[in-house]
């Protein structure tokens, strides 16, 4: 009975440490890309997280995501829909790395597509993000969850909803007028809503974690 309580406890630990590290990453994605970029390459602000692939920190960039997929591969959760989500998470992330944003003015045709796969692939990332914090994370077995159970399923509907309107605000922003999009530009908005999202994306993983509202702060 007592070595079958440890393997739980062990499972358990192993699960929260795992969240923690997803959560971790992407907290850490856009500081360490920009600011790496900046004290290391002198490279300015780009335009989008994602343009960071073009730059000095581009190992980074590629690094990071590599590691949240594999992470989120090794994720199964308690429910085969969390092991679905973290696989398809894992191959959306790849994707994002593998076909980078494109470049420059007036891409060629297959820079392009490379392009539009990348975006394609940012978005459904993003949306498999959004339905952990929204729909799994917040699911409970107990009739009557705990007061911390209940303070982070606040804090995942806020980070779920903060990714949502992230996309639907960098949505609206490709959709700008020219000269809209020109006035909003030197601000670099589609940059802090990218990273807006990840930051929300890495909270929620850690408070699924517990590194914040632990039930166990209250043993």
């Amino acid at each position: 009975m007592k070595t079958t309580l440890e393997a739980e406890n062990a499972l358990v630990i192993s699960f929260l440490a795992l969240r923690k590290a997803i959560g971790l990453l992407g907290i850490g994605l856009p500081l360490a890309v920009s600011l790496g970029a900046f004290v290391v390459f002198q490279t300015g602000l780009q335009g989008s997280l994602s343009a960071y692939y073009h730059t000095g920190a581009r190992d980074v960039f590629v690094g990071a995501l590599w590691a949240i997929g594999f992470f989120l591969l090794s994720y199964k959760g308690y429910e085969r829909a969390d092991a679905i989500a973290g696989n398809l998470g894992c191959i959306f992330a790849i994707g994002i790395a593998i076909f980078p944003t494109f470049s420059g003015v007036n891409p060629s045709a297959t820079p392009t597509w490379v392009g539009y796969a990348h975006a394609a692939f940012t978005v459904l990332f993003l949306s498999t993000l959004i339905y952990f914090s929204l729909c799994l994370f917040t699911k409970t077995d107990s009739k009557h969850p705990t007061k911390k159970k209940l303070q982070r399923n606040m804090v995942y509907r806020v980070c779920g909803y903060t990714m949502a309107i992230c996309i639907l605000l960098i949505g609206v922003n490709y959709f700008l007028k020219n000269t809209a999009a020109a006035a909003l530009q030197r601000y670099q908005p589609v940059f802090w809503l990218e990273a807006l999202a990840i930051e929300a994306f890495g909270i929620s993983w850690l408070t699924k974690g517990e590194a914040i509202l632990s039930d166990r702060d209250n043993s």
